[in-house]
C-alpha cells in the first residue's frame, strides 16, 4: 500500500504501541498474576477459587444468564429484523433509528430507569395490583429477573442490528421459491433463512453474550449483592476484600469465555457452512 515500506511502519508505530501499552501488556500481566503463588506457577488460585460453593453458584448463574440472554436475544431479535427489513424506506429508517436510540443513552440511566418501573411501587407492580393480578407488590427488583431484564434492554440493539444486514443481504427470491416448492414457515426459517444469515447471528450472538459475562452496571444495581454476577464479585474482591488474587483468576476466567465463545459460535457457523 505504501510505496515506502518504512514510512507506514512508522505510521503504524503509535497505533501500535497505544494497544502494546493500553491493553496487551496489562492483560499479560494479569494473566501471570492469576498463574502465580508466591514465586512458583501452579493453578492452586484456581482450585482455591472453585472449591467455594458461593464462587461456583455466581459463575453458573453469569454463564446461564448469559446463554439466556443470547438466547431470548436471538429468537425476538429474528422477528424484529425481519419486521424492519420488510417495512417501507420511511418506515425502516424510524425503525432503526429506534433501535440505535437505546444505544445513545448510558447505561447508567437506562439501568436506572428499570428501578422505577421495576420497584414496589413502580409502574409494573401498580399495574398489576390495579388489575388484581396480585395483592401484594412482586419483589422484582434484586433478583435474577430484573438482571435478565436490564441485560435483555441492555444487548437487544446489538443482535437486531447485525440481523438486518445479514437479512438485507439474503436473496429476495429465495424465501418465495421455498415457499411456492410447500415448504412451511417453520422449514424455510431453518433450512433457508437460518443458514443465510448464520454470519449475523455469530456477530450478534457474540456480543450478546461477550456483553452480558461483563456487563457491570446492570447486575450491580439490579441484582446488588444478592443475585452476584462475576463482575460484581470481581469488583467486590478488590475493593472490598484486597484479594488481587481471586480478582485475577475471575478476570482470566471472563477473558478465556469471551474467547471460547467467539471461537465456539465461528466453529458452528463454518461447519453448517461446509454442510
Amino acid at each position: 500500500m505504501f510505496a515506502n515500506r518504512r514510512l507506514g511502519i512508522l505510521l503504524l508505530a503509535p497505533a501500535t504501541l497505544f494497544v502494546l501499552v493500553g491493553f496487551i501488556i496489562p492483560v499479560l500481566i494479569l494473566l501471570a498474576g492469576a498463574f502465580r503463588t508466591g514465586d512458583a506457577w501452579t493453578f492452586a488460585n484456581y482450585t482455591d477459587f472453585f472449591s467455594q460453593p458461593l464462587n461456583r453458584e455466581v459463575f453458573l448463574r453469569t454463564f446461564r444468564l448469559g446463554l439466556i440472554v443470547t438466547a431470548v436475544s436471538a429468537v425476538l431479535g429474528y422477528g424484529v429484523a425481519m419486521a424492519v427489513v420488510e417495512a417501507g424506506p420511511k418506515s425502516k429508517g424510524r425503525l432503526v433509528a429506534l433501535l440505535v436510540l437505546p444505544l445513545m443513552i448510558s447505561p447508567v440511566a437506562r439501568t436506572y430507569a428499570w428501578l422505577v418501573i421495576l420497584g414496589r411501587t413502580g409502574f409494573v407492580n401498580v399495574a398489576l395490583t390495579s388489575i388484581g393480578a396480585t395483592d401484594a407488590p412482586l419483589r422484582i427488583l434484586f433478583t435474577e429477573t430484573a438482571v435478565f431484564i436490564g441485560l435483555i434492554q441492555l444487548f437487544f440493539p446489538l443482535m437486531v442490528l447485525p440481523l438486518i444486514s445479514s437479512l438485507e443481504n439474503m436473496p429476495r427470491d429465495v424465501v418465495p421459491a421455498a415457499r411456492v416448492l410447500g415448504a412451511s414457515w417453520f422449514s424455510v426459517f431453518f433450512k433457508v433463512i437460518l443458514p443465510l444469515t448464520r454470519e449475523g447471528l455469530v456477530v450478534g450472538g457474540t456480543l450478546v453474550f461477550v456483553g452480558s459475562l461483563t456487563a457491570y452496571v446492570t447486575p450491580a444495581i439490579l441484582g446488588g449483592s444478592k443475585v452476584l454476577m462475576l463482575e460484581t464479585l470481581l469488583y467486590q474482591r478488590v475493593s472490598v476484600a484486597n484479594d488481587f488474587a481471586s480478582a485475577a483468576v475471575i478476570a482470566v476466567i471472563l477473558i478465556v469465555m469471551s474467547i471460547l465463545t467467539n471461537i465456539l459460535l465461528k466453529r458452528l457457523a463454518s461447519v453448517r457452512r461446509r454442510r
